[in-house]
C-alpha cells in the first residue's frame, strides 16, 4: 500500500514508524535549547532587573548618578528593542550580522543559545522589576534596621520573596521558549519544527505531519507546566504549620492555618 491509498491515521502511523527517531531527536534538541536559555535568560534578567531597580545614595557623586543613569538607558534599551521586535527577525539579524559585519562564523548550538537567551533575558528583566518592586518597603527597611547591608537585604530578603512571586512567569516563559524554537529553523537548527518541515516536504503530509507534531509539542509543554506547578506548590510550604516559641512561661505552640478566604490565620 502506497502512502497515497492511506487514511488519516495510517499516515500518521507511518510517520511515526519512518521518523519516530527524527521526531525524538528534533524534541531533544528543543527541550535542551529550551531549558538551557531559560536558565541563562533568568541569569541575565535578575542582573538587568536589579540594576533597574537600583536607587542612587543620596550622598553618591554626580559621576555615580551619571554612570548608573547611562547604564540603566543601555539596559532600557535592549530590554524594549528585545521585547518589542519578533525573534525569528533577532535571528536572521544575530547569526547572518554577526558573520557578515564582524566575519564571526556562528555554530548551530551556539547562535540558538544566544538568540534565545538574550531575547528571554529582556521579557525576564521586567518581570524581575516588577518583582522586585511588589514587595513591601517596609521588608528592606527592617531588614537595614537590624544592621543588613543593601547587598544583604536584596540577596537574603527581597530576592527570595521575588523569586515565589514571579516564579509562574519563569514557567511560562520556559513554555514559549519551547514553542518558540521553531523560529531557529530559519538558521538550519534541527528542532522539532525543522524535522516537521522534512517530513512535510519529504513525503506532502503536511496535515498528518503536523498533528503528530503538534502532539510531540503539546506533551513538552503540558509536562513541563505540571513539573512547575508542583514546584510552585513545594515553595509555597504546607497549609498547616506548627508556631514554636522559645519562651517557656507562654505556650504559643499549636497549629496554624492560613485561610485565604478570610485573610488571617485562626
Amino acid at each position: 500500500m502506497t502512502i497515497s491509498e492511506m487514511n488519516f491515521f495510517q499516515r500518521m502511523v507511518y510517520i511515526v514508524q519512518q521518523y519516530g527517531m527524527s521526531l525524538l531527536e528534533g524534541a531533544g534538541t528543543t527541550m535542551a535549547i529550551a531549558i538551557i536559555c531559560t536558565l541563562l535568560g533568568c541569569v541575565i534578567g535578575f542582573a538587568v532587573g536589579l540594576v533597574q531597580t537600583i536607587e542612587p545614595h543620596k550622598n553618591s557623586n554626580i559621576v555615580k548618578r551619571a554612570i548608573l543613569k547611562v547604564v540603566k538607558f543601555i539596559l532600557t534599551a535592549y530590554v524594549e528593542v528585545f521585547r518589542g521586535t519578533p525573534m525569528m527577525l533577532q535571528a536572521a539579524f544575530i547569526y547572518y550580522g554577526t558573520a557578515q559585519v564582524f566575519g564571526i562564523n556562528l555554530g548551530m548550538w551556539s547562535a540558538a543559545i544566544i538568540i534565545v537567551s538574550v531575547n528571554t533575558g529582556a521579557y525576564m528583566a521586567e518581570t524581575v522589576r516588577g518583582g522586585i518592586l511588589s514587595i513591601d518597603p517596609g521588608q528592606r527597611e527592617g531588614a537595614r534596621a537590624i544592621g543588613m547591608s543593601q547587598f544583604q537585604t536584596m540577596l537574603l530578603v527581597i530576592l527570595p520573596q521575588s523569586l515565589r512571586n514571579i516564579m509562574p512567569q519563569i514557567g511560562n516563559n520556559l513554555i514559549i521558549n519551547i514553542k518558540d524554537t521553531c523560529v531557529l529553523s530559519i538558521i538550519g537548527t534541527v528542532e522539532l519544527f525543522f524535522t516537521f518541515r522534512s517530513i512535510s516536504g519529504a513525503l506532502y503530509t503536511y496535515f498528518e505531519a503536523a498533528t503528530v507534531t503538534m502532539i510531540i509539542y503539546f506533551i513538552l509543554t503540558f509536562a513541563c507546566s505540571r513539573l512547575l506547578r508542583w514546584i510552585e506548590n513545594r515553595m509555597d510550604g504546607p497549609a498547616n504549620f506548627d508556631l514554636a516559641t522559645g519562651d517557656t512561661l507562654a505556650f504559643t505552640s499549636g497549629l496554624v492555618r492560613y485561610d485565604e478566604k478570610r485573610g488571617g490565620t485562626h
